[in-house]
């Protein structure tokens, strides 16, 4: 599965512990500093890109029919995740 242009829950919804330019991490919730204007990821495809990222992969059930149906059930796997 690819990617749905104009989406960027997955840059979003979660928390990222290791950031390039965001000390501390990235809270969940909160739009990655590397997201473009066109919701596409700035660090794709290089070696700066967080290991977490590049290994969550789209699929039906996490990208759902809509942008809205990701963003919620990525928050909803975060919640269920956070210690």
């Amino acid at each position: 599965m690819e990617c749905r242009p104009g989406c960027g829950a997955c840059c979003i919804a979660p928390s990222i512990s290791v950031m390039p330019g965001m000390p501390g991490g990235k809270p969940a919730g909160v739009r990655c500093i590397h997201l473009l204007d066109d919701l596409r990821c700035a660090l794709f495809g290089l070696p700066q890109r967080p290991s977490c990222c590049g290994g969550l992969q789209p699929s039906a059930e996490m990208c759902g029919g809509d942008r809205q149906a990701a963003l919620a059930w990525l928050t909803e796997l975060e919640r269920l995740t956070t210690p």
